[in-house]
């Protein structure tokens, strides 16, 4: 199984703050994440003024709040992008963001990014679609809120402007801040693979590390998890987050599972093998024989170590000339 790409997805979680940013990015890295993303917007290009806030944003920060002002003060603007990208080479992790306007994109390309996120609010623009469907990088898109239908009019969008197929990752993601369980609703991403033939990933919002394990042993090839250096920070995003350590525990288990997933061929394992002669058995004496006996059911038996015949050749065995004198427990021989 090849290696699943793992995103340690930052956001807004650092709260405005380029300390705060590179202190996860040093948590990324200690997690062992292969990527790790923020956010590319500007407030007046995403939202009115008067948009309301999701409910789960309304519980965790102040109620008066408009959505713009929230993410006005969480914006990043492209000396802070230059300062992270910076931190991360340093660091020896991949820098990513999510572009949320055409300035976004843009921006992104110039400062060489290695791949477009789409997330899954821009599932229905068109206009942005197409606009990162002509930047000729590697795609992941998640697929919150959507239908299959509006999944594939996505892609389409992507491949018209002149993305590769084989260079889109769609993540199956559902867009609630915590997703319940009842909702995940894991095998979609198993349609999405079998009906628009793409490479399928998974972006997870839900508590606890177990459902991006399941889905690396379901086939994702990319795991994306939003993490926080503290869940109690004020935020609309920290209360559904990992914290690092959390974060280390789920890379650790996915990589365990890539190795337990294996090639698939039933056969004995090097670590194995030498217990074959201590657990298998082999056809013994029960008592007694003397050479020209009939070797029988009554005076033959099976027992461990496997350092003789086979049981499997019981049939072959039994009613067949005894070659030798045999004691209780003596290996039978042909």
């Amino acid at each position: 199984m090849s290696t699943t790409t793992i995103i340690a997805e930052a956001g807004i979680n650092h709260n405005g703050s380029i300390d705060t940013a590179k202190k996860m990015i040093d948590a990324a890295v200690y997690a062992g994440a292969d990527l790790v993303k923020f956010q590319t917007f500007k407030a007046e290009t995403l939202v009115t003024k008067t948009a309301e806030k999701a409910d789960y944003q309304k519980n965790l920060t102040e109620k008066s709040e408009s959505q713009y002002e929230m993410i006005k003060k969480l914006e990043l603007d492209r000396v802070a992008h230059e300062e992270l990208i910076q931190y991360c080479m340093e660091k020896g992790i991949i820098f990513l963001s999510t572009a949320f306007d055409h300035d976004s994109i843009d921006l992104l390309n110039e400062l060489d990014i290695p791949l477009y996120k789409i997330p899954s609010g821009e599932i229905t623009n068109l206009p942005y679609l197409r606009h990162i469907g002509r930047m000729g990088k590697p795609i992941f898109m998640s697929t919150g809120m959507a239908t299959l239908k509006e999944v594939r009019a996505a892609l389409n969008i992507l491949l018209e402007a002149g993305a590769e197929k084989n260079k889109i990752t769609i993540l199956h993601c559902n867009t609630e801040y915590p997703t319940p369980m009842q909702d995940v609703n894991l095998r979609a991403m198993l349609t999405i693979r079998d009906e628009l033939g793409v490479k399928i990933g998974y972006s997870d919002h839900t508590l606890g590390i177990e459902v991006p394990i399941a889905a690396v042993a379901m086939g994702a090839t990319v795991i994306e998890k939003h993490f926080t250096l503290d869940r109690n920070m004020p935020g609309p995003d920290h209360a559904a987050s990992l914290e690092p350590e959390e974060l280390k525990s789920m890379v650790t288990a996915i990589r365990n599972i890539e190795k337990a997933m294996g090639d698939g061929i039933k056969k004995p394992s090097p670590s194995e093998k030498k217990n074959i002669k201590i657990a298998r058995k082999s056809i013994v004496a029960s008592k007694q024989i003397k050479k020209g006996e009939i070797l029988t059911e009554m005076n033959l038996s099976v027992l461990r170590p496997n350092e003789g015949i086979s049981p499997m050749k019981w049939d072959q065995i039994t009613g067949s000339v005894a070659k030798k004198n045999y004691k209780i427990n003596d290996l039978i021989v042909l």
